[in-house]
């Protein structure tokens, strides 16, 4: 069974910075697309950032380009979210999911549905 713990989030004031971490276990994290998805209340769940396999690939919603990076480290199983200049928009549940092998378009990789494994969430809370 794939598990992956999230963890990093807390309160935080506008402009400060947040790093969120994600260690998966029960697959091969080598192999496998990773993304990070946000929710705020009463909104859908929403594509923030995703990796491919090797690292060599990177998306981003354009509302954190330029804020936010996505970075892994294969060898400890772990992948990380960097979160710079943040704003109070950016509070919600972070999760972090497990996509496919290949990394396909941004259409793709920004689909929640074609993520099988999700992490419970970690609150990012930006204070005004």
């Amino acid at each position: 069974q794939v598990q992956l713990v999230e963890s990093g989030g807390g309160l935080v004031q506008a402009g400060g910075s947040l790093r969120l971490s994600c260690e998966a276990s029960g697959h091969t994290f080598s192999s496998s697309t990773m993304g990070w998805f946000r929710q705020a209340p009463g909104k859908e769940r929403e594509f923030v950032a995703a990796i491919s396999a090797s690292g060599a690939y990177t998306s981003y919603a354009d509302s954190v380009k330029g804020r936010f990076s996505i970075s892994r480290d294969n060898a400890k199983n772990t992948l990380y979210l960097q979160m710079n200049s943040l704003k109070p928009e950016d509070t919600a549940v972070y999760y972090c999911a497990v996509g496919t092998r290949a990394w396909g378009g941004v259409a793709v990789q920004r689909t929640p549905g074609v993520y099988h494994y999700w992490g419970q969430g970690t609150q990012v809370t930006v204070s005004s």
